[in-house]
């Protein structure tokens, strides 16, 4: 084989990454430049991705998970567990559990913190994390009832995206989508049976603290 030539492994790793990219892409309906502007991946590298070109390093692999909110594994084969005699010592991240929330206190302050879930490492998006426990049930059916949503910290979300919202003056976190009006910012619930919109104005302020990015439900 001759220097810098890729083996058949790399060249079909390749192949399934490019096969994977753009299933993803046309599942979701997004393009690539959407994807550039979230990841800020080049446009000429995510090409070369696409293409089966080139081969993602592991940043941009990640980066590329978190994008479309998936394992490393449903983009990269090679993030694939290996089947072996021994058991797989797996990463485990210790995501809190967010319970009452005491007025000014920063979200994730000790006191503001039920307990720690346990969650495999591969399997999270970046950022910092926790979960919130459904109080109700204003988003089923999307998100059951008395299940944790996990919520990447962060202050902006899309119109209609789900986020984890403080009301009542800080001191209870809500799940509810979010949309834009203009200016005005709305909380809808995803179940009208019951519920109505909450509209954000400075008589009923209102603050995003994270995106939901994925229900846990123990059986």
């Amino acid at each position: 084989m001759a220097r810098g030539e890729l083996t058949p492994l790399e060249l079909e790793n390749r192949r399934k990454i490019s096969e994977n990219l753009n299933k993803l892409i046309s599942e979701r309906n997004v393009t690539q430049v959407d994807i550039h502007n979230k990841t800020n991946i080049p446009k000429s590298t995510l090409t070369g991705y696409v293409k089966g070109t080139s081969t993602p390093n592991p940043g941009n692999v990640q980066k590329l998970a978190d994008f479309f909110e998936v394992p490393k594994s449903k983009i990269d084969p090679r993030f694939r567990s290996k089947i072996t005699n021994l058991t797989p010592v797996l990463e485990v991240r210790k995501i809190p559990v967010l319970g009452e929330i005491a007025c000014g206190d920063p979200i994730l302050a000790e006191q503001n913190i039920s307990y720690y879930k346990d969650e495999i490492a591969d399997h999270l998006p970046t950022g910092e994390l926790f979960f919130l426990q459904t109080k109700g049930d204003s988003m089923t059916p999307t998100i059951p009832v008395n299940s944790l949503v996990l919520i990447r910290k962060q202050e902006l979300v899309e119109n209609n995206e789900i986020a984890a919202v403080l009301v009542n003056g800080d001191t209870e976190a809500t799940l509810k989508r979010v949309k834009f009006q203009g200016d005005t910012m709305i909380l809808m619930p995803d179940n009208s049976d019951g519920h109505m919109p909450i509209i954000v104005n400075e008589d009923n302020p209102a603050r995003i603290i994270g995106k939901a990015v994925k229900i846990s439900i123990d059986l």
